[in-house]
């Protein structure tokens, strides 16, 4: 039976829904499907509002360059938290995003050239591409929302931004590392020349580098905080835990209060700072810096030197310890540290320990660790062991527990005011008769 001509009316019908179809990633909501992409000038925007993927240039409008990424929407400066191609912009507005068949997301120019595309290991039967609330762009199967299942998320692949429910650490199994690393420029979103990572050499603990140069280091968790961070507690902005077990270390964050917008960011000079943001001035204001003085900067009072920003100078050797090269340490160079005083007899068994108190503890690259030992189990382990410099409890939440062990010369020290760590550093037994403090010279 042949099927009669459309009407005028059907036509125009035929024709809106059509354009409708057409418009639906404009005015979509947060998904995309095999069938759907997105053109330079479309975007999609999670559930609620918060977030917005599309194409952008970066900066002030000196830079022409277009890039897929992820911003703020709510907030007018629209903020950038995560950019795909940032290795390799598009030069005009030709891009075209879109997720296969496979679950792959795929970002091509006008000339079908691939300009960056995600990683995949399973099999996707219905894939789809889905920006969440958080901030999280997935891909998952199309009738399936548990996190556990999703195929692949951008928060597995920070940029210079730290959002709440990101992971900043490393997964031992996979060998996946969750590290930030900062954009060139305001205008150039490619890797910088800083990182925000976990060091998992010894005892974990996050470090900022420039390169191969250390720059600034957290200290180790010590079951409350990072040692290095006595700032870090409870408050009304954010809540933190760490999470450290035989798959994955990392450092986690989420806001306690859902009216409030903040995120964390790895600036191009260097500085991991958090901001929230001010609804009244419609503008970001910095909650924290680190480096916060000239103290966190790395090293900075060499082996055994201590510094506390509230001296002049700021370096000065442990108590028992004097400057290896007293000349250049008094010409404020302290790169060559501090050697003890008195020097270790440990093969004659007549070394003891001294106690520190108030301490960021020293780098823990060379170092041991055991969770369930006593502190009197871990000074014995110590003794033992003549190449053992110095011991102090790994968790200090509930009284104390666990042991932490240290292999080489202590370095990268600090005393605080308050909420700083014991740490016990041997010594020859001649200066066992007092309490460990700190001096300047």
């Amino acid at each position: 039976m042949m099927r009669s001509a459309r009407t005028p009316m059907e036509s125009l019908l035929f024709f809106w829904f059509s354009l409708l179809s057409i418009l639906t990633i404009s005015c979509a909501v947060d998904t995309i499907t095999t069938t759907q992409f997105i053109r330079d000038g479309d975007t999609i925007v999670s559930s609620s509002g918060s977030f917005e993927l599309g194409f952008f240039s970066p900066g002030s409008g000196s830079s022409k360059n277009r890039y897929l990424g992820i911003w703020y929407k709510k907030i007018s400066t629209g903020t950038v938290v995560w950019v795909a191609n940032r290795d390799i912009p598009l030069t005009d507005t030709s891009g075209v995003f879109k997720v296969t068949h496979q679950g792959i997301l795929i970002l091509h120019n006008t000339t079908n050239t691939i300009i960056w595309s995600s990683n995949m290991s399973r099999t996707a039967q219905e894939p789809v591409a889905q920006l969440l609330e958080s901030g999280n762009l997935v891909v998952k199967e199309a009738n399936d929302a548990s996190p556990d299942n999703f195929l692949w998320q951008s928060f597995d692949y920070p940029c210079d931004t730290f959002l709440p429910g990101m992971k900043l650490g490393k997964n031992l199994e996979t060998d996946q590392d969750w590290n930030l690393s900062s954009w060139i420029s305001s205008d150039d979103p490619a890797p910088g020349d800083f990182t925000y990572w976990c060091d998992v050499r010894g005892y974990p603990q996050f470090r900022v580098s420039n390169g191969s140069v250390g720059v600034f280091r957290s200290g180790p968790w010590n079951g409350v905080r990072f040692s290095g961070y006595p700032s870090l507690k409870a408050n009304t902005v954010y809540k933190f835990n760490f999470v450290f077990n035989k798959e994955e270390f990392y450092y986690i964050n989420g806001l306690t209060n859902g009216s409030v917008v903040s995120r964390a960011v790895l600036n191009h000079n260097g500085e991991f700072q958090r901001f929230t943001w001010n609804n009244r001035i419609q503008s970001w204001t910095v909650y924290l810096t680190v480096p916060a003085d000239h103290c966190d900067n790395y090293a900075l009072c060499g082996v055994y030197g201590s510094c506390n920003i509230g001296n002049s100078p700021v370096c000065g050797c442990l108590d028992k310890f004097v400057p290896k090269y007293p000349e250049v340490w008094d010409m404020a160079d302290w790169s060559y540290g501090c050697v003890r005083r008195t020097q270790l007899d440990c093969h004659n068994g007549s070394d003891g320990f001294l106690k520190y108190s108030n301490v960021k503890l020293p780098d823990t690259r060379y170092s041991f660790f055991n969770g369930s030992m006593s502190l009197d189990e871990c000074r014995a382990m110590c003794s033992k062991n003549c190449s053992c410099m110095a011991y102090a409890n790994s968790d200090v939440s509930e009284g104390g527990s666990g042991c932490l062990l240290w292999f080489d010369d202590l370095i990268d020290i600090r005393t605080f005011p308050e909420d700083g760590q014991d740490i016990y550093i041997r010594m020859a037994s001649s200066e066992l008769g007092e309490i460990g403090s700190f001096s300047k010279k």
